[in-house]
């Protein structure tokens, strides 16, 4: 991919996360100038084996560290685990030595987004403790500012500190219009911001 481009990388396990990293794209992509690149990180194993296929059965690509350091910013979502991100994002963040020393990401917009199965289960938890490896590469965090109005009128996900989803205990409920609407207000917020930060 030639042109600047927003990494939305995510890990999924019931398609929800999924779900809200391709309306984040859809946001990047509506903003001139910008493209929106899909990635995921595949499951790791109790013992953290590799598992997974070299190339996903269906979905995005994995992430390589190409796509990371070459990227105008970073869109980055997980399912929570108990108000924290899930293993498999972690595990993939852990490894990202190498652009931190090389300071590749350094002053470049991030974004973080989540999905849980109850109201109250650490979605804002899990949004701040993503943010902290985003701080230590140097980043600039992007949040979603009230000027959204659908952060005053939501009953389901949404945070100033990203887009939250509330998929139900049997992670089958869909985003609904405000989920989707934040979703795609940050994808839109990080691509202005990436071409601001790029002149």
């Amino acid at each position: 991919m030639n042109a600047p481009y927003i990494l939305v990388l995510y890990y999924s396990h019931h398609g929800a996360v999924a779900d809200m990293a391709n309306h984040v794209a859809r946001g990047v992509e509506s903003v001139d100038g910008m493209q929106a690149m899909l990635r995921t990180v595949p499951k790791v194993s109790t013992v953290t084996e590799a598992t997974e296929p070299e190339i996903p059965d269906e979905g995005a690509m994995y992430c390589s560290e190409e796509d990371l350091v070459n990227c105008s910013g970073l869109a980055l979502g997980s399912p929570t685990r108990f108000g924290n991100m899930a293993a498999p994002m972690k595990y993939f963040l852990d490894g990202t030595a190498g652009p931190w020393i090389s300071g590749s990401l350094i002053d470049k917009p991030a974004g973080v987004f989540t999905s849980t199965a109850s109201l109250h289960g650490g979605q804002e938890s899990t949004l701040l403790t993503m943010l902290l490896p985003l701080l230590h590469h140097g980043m600039v965090y992007c949040g979603l500012p009230y000027s959204e109005a659908a952060l005053n009128t939501t009953e389901s996900g949404g945070s100033p500190y990203g887009p939250t989803h509330i998929a139900g205990p049997n992670s089958d409920r869909p985003l609904t219009s405000h989920e989707s609407e934040l979703s795609q207000a940050l994808g839109k917020r990080l691509a202005r911001l990436a071409l601001k930060l790029e002149t």
